[in-house]
């Protein structure tokens, strides 16, 4: 059954299943479900503990090993699978046995990775785990969402954070919530208990945590953040990016949007457009896909395309258009704003 982090302290208080799956990419909840799931076996007096590491050529024998052992101390055990990619064929006929005998065992089997695509959520040993236990799907906090998401997470620190303060601190970490914790964790130690926190405390208190790197700026191009687009690339400037990563990534995805484009001037659904590509964009992205097509014609594209051209030829010494200039305004572009260097003729010279 699944379960979102933060409704899984709830579930696991009403009962402890025998199975618990937490996968996913964001640290903080990923870390935080983990620490649930070992709470709640504590308090249910499961005291041992065996953690498998799944790496390259892991003997899957050792699972049903552990499961099978007793333990001089205890007759119960909490034992954690750390996955390390897909588990496989061998891994997963190794789980959905282990799952056909928890009937007979009062273990508790956490299983923790990174995201697991829609094919491994159909695969035989998920399906049994899942039946019988706890899915816990852990996914980044959508930028639309962050502030909400911090002012929440402050009251758990015992302070009150402003909405402006939770945008403006939502800027500063950029999707980083790790980071963002921290932070509120330092405010915590700085401020009285039930201390309302405001936008100047958090502009003069707080550092600037943002994860700045190519993907991210990728996401806020295709949803038309345009401030958010400028913000950081001058982050990825400030940490010592190399250009030709930004251009790479932009370039990348212009040719994705094209593709797109072509698909859908053949009469083809975008949901076939997209599953086309390579690899496929998955549906929770093809919302930003969809408003960056609409906004961006094949032709003006094709444009921005020549214009990526003529700032690789910059970079290698054969251009003279200014290069964060020309990506910033490239970006831009690309995030339905107007960049001035790309609707420069002058940009599209060569020589």
């Amino acid at each position: 059954m699944k379960v979102f982090a933060d409704k899984l302290e709830a579930a696991l208080a009403k009962s402890l299943p025998p199975a618990v799956i937490v996968a996913g990419d964001e640290p903080l909840q990923h870390m935080e479900a983990c620490d649930a799931v070992r709470h709640a076996a504590r308090n249910a007096g499961i005291e041992e503990r065996e953690v498998l590491h799944v790496e390259a050529n892991f003997a899957w024998g050792r699972l049903l090993e552990s499961a099978a052992s007793l333990s001089l101390f205890a007759s119960r055990k909490l034992i954690e699978l750390r996955l390390n990619g897909k588990p496989g064929q061998e891994g997963g006929k190794a789980l959905k046995e282990y799952a056909e005998g928890m009937a007979g065992s009062d273990n508790v089997l956490l299983v923790t990775s990174g995201k697991l695509d829609y094919r491994e959520q159909k695969s035989a040993w998920f399906k049994a785990l899942d039946k019988a236990g706890l899915f816990v799907p852990v996914w980044p906090v959508d930028t639309s969402r962050l502030h909400f998401w911090l002012r929440d997470r402050a009251s758990r620190h015992g302070l009150t954070l402003d909405l402006d303060a939770a945008r403006l601190l939502g800027e500063r970490i950029e999707g980083n919530l790790l980071a963002a914790d921290q932070e509120l964790q330092k405010l915590a130690l700085l401020l009285p208990p039930g201390s309302r926190v405001s936008p100047q405390q958090i502009a003069g208190g707080v550092e600037d945590s943002a994860r700045f790197d190519v993907f991210t700026l990728l996401d806020a191009c295709l949803k038309g953040e345009r401030v958010r687009v400028s913000r950081i690339l001058a982050g990825l400037r400030g940490e010592g990016v190399e250009p030709p990563i930004v251009l790479w990534a932009l370039t990348r995805e212009l040719r994705l949007l094209l593709s797109i484009h072509q698909h859908l001037d053949q009469g083809q659904s975008l949901e076939h457009a997209c599953k086309a590509q390579k690899p496929p964009i998955f549906d929770k992205r093809r919302p930003a896909y969809q408003q960056a097509i609409s906004r961006l014609p094949m032709k003006r594209l094709h444009k921005l395309l020549l214009f990526a051209q003529r700032l690789d030829l910059t970079i290698k010494g054969a251009g003279a258009i200014p290069l964060w200039d020309g990506l910033h305004d490239l970006a831009l572009t690309l995030a339905g704003g107007r960049g001035l260097l790309a609707e420069l003729p002058s940009s599209y010279r060569i020589g």
